[in-house]
């Protein structure tokens, strides 16, 4: 029999404890809780989101039928309904986005150690954001439009291990440039969007600071060509020019020369354009990456589809805001257990079979990299006393 706690306890491990007490204390939220900590509301929303458990009757079921093995999660005893609902409608949303950045950091460790996708060593990130509906009725906080609920989440994606390394959540009519603002990089860092960031002004600021940017401009900016490169004369690469803004006001918002690139798209047959500040990197390069910014949509996919962001336990705002931040630290686990293991999963696979898995008593490392082999029982009394369990 293998001497270890459930799959779930051994992914609960990967949270520092220490340092979860040290961001309970900075958010006073274990103030007036009798009986129902922090950790025990954290490890109740991570069993929702692991477990796919659709209601608050799920979540404690669920954990009230896992016998002896509530101990090994630090649970002190299970929840009822009306102890939880009232945890997230009160326990502050906030000390789960500290939570969130505390796993990201011993996430990014593991991922620094894996190849780079490109040659360039500049921090690639993607912005973009993602609407979740929400009935209007119910969610009354969160009108959007007239007969309309939503929330928007914005994301920044490294693409160092495709991790979400910065979240927003806001009302459904934040605009994505305001958000995009307020944001700062480092030096050197790439950042691709979508036409929806489109500020001539944030163009030009991200220039001086020495910041990259790829985008698509639209189809009727106006501006004049400086130069021509030249393009190789057998690939996708049609055109590549260092233009000026001509616009009414494009010009003076974004005073300096930017680069436009053209390539013709093989699979869809149609010819795409990219604006960027880039200079010293080549045109199909700049393709390339705008084209990885497609990994930040496949995110969305797996964070809609495998959690759960779409349908809440909680109608308030807080209890909406603790599922989605919850939400966001099981996916970096996720990719946590997907950088670590030698087995090719992909994510769609891992949290499913994870989630058959979460409660048995298994070595979670082991089964990672060898997910289909049978674990190994020493004796027929240890086989009788697996199965006893």
């Amino acid at each position: 029999m293998v001497a270890v706690a459930s799959c779930f306890a051994q992914i609960l491990a990967l949270i520092d404890r220490a340092d979860f007490a040290r961001a309970v204390r900075q958010h006073a939220a274990d103030r007036a809780a009798k009986g129902f900590s922090c950790w025990d509301h954290c490890v109740a929303m991570l069993f929702c989101q692991m477990g796919s458990a659709h209601s608050l009757r799920e979540i404690c079921g669920g954990l009230a039928t896992a016998l002896g093995k509530l101990v090994h999660l630090g649970v002190r005893r299970t929840p009822t309904r009306s102890t939880l609902a009232y945890a997230n409608a009160h326990r502050p949303w906030q000390l789960y986005e500290t939570l969130f950045y505390q796993v990201l950091s011993r996430c990014q460790a593991v991922a620094a150690l894996k190849c780079r996708r490109f040659q360039f060593k500049h921090p690639l990130r993607t912005l973009d954001t993602t609407l979740i509906q929400l009935c209007a009725t119910v969610f009354d906080w969160a009108r959007f439009q007239r007969t309309k609920g939503a929330i928007k989440l914005h994301l920044q994606l490294d693409h160092q291990g495709c991790l979400p390394c910065w979240a927003l959540v806001t009302d459904g009519d934040t605009n994505d440039v305001r958000v995009a603002q307020q944001l700062t990089f480092a030096p050197g860092t790439i950042v691709a969007m979508d036409r929806g960031y489109l500020d001539y002004a944030l163009y030009h600021r991200w220039t001086v600071t020495a910041v990259g940017f790829v985008t698509r401009p639209r189809t009727n900016m106006l501006f004049d060509v400086l130069e021509q490169r030249p393009v190789p004369a057998r690939g996708p690469v049609l055109g590549d020019e260092i233009i000026r803004l001509t616009g009414l006001q494009a010009g003076d918002r974004c005073p300096v020369p930017l680069r436009q690139v053209t390539i013709w798209d093989e699979t869809q047959q149609r010819t795409l354009t990219f604006l960027t500040n880039l200079m010293h990197l080549a045109a199909s390069t700049i393709a390339a990456i705008y084209k990885e910014r497609w990994q930040i949509e496949l995110l969305f996919k797996a964070l809609k589809q495998h959690l759960k962001i779409k349908t809440f336990v909680g109608t308030s705002e807080n209890a909406v805001q603790v599922q989605i931040w919850i939400a966001l630290i099981a996916m970096v686990l996720l990719k946590f257990l997907q950088l670590k293991s030698t087995w090719p999963w992909s994510l769609s696979t891992l949290a499913a079979l994870l989630r058959f898995n979460l409660l048995t008593y298994r070595d979670l490392w082991t089964w990672l990299n060898a997910p289909f082999e049978r674990p190994v029982i020493t004796s027929v009394s240890a086989q009788v006393t697996l199965f006893a369990q």
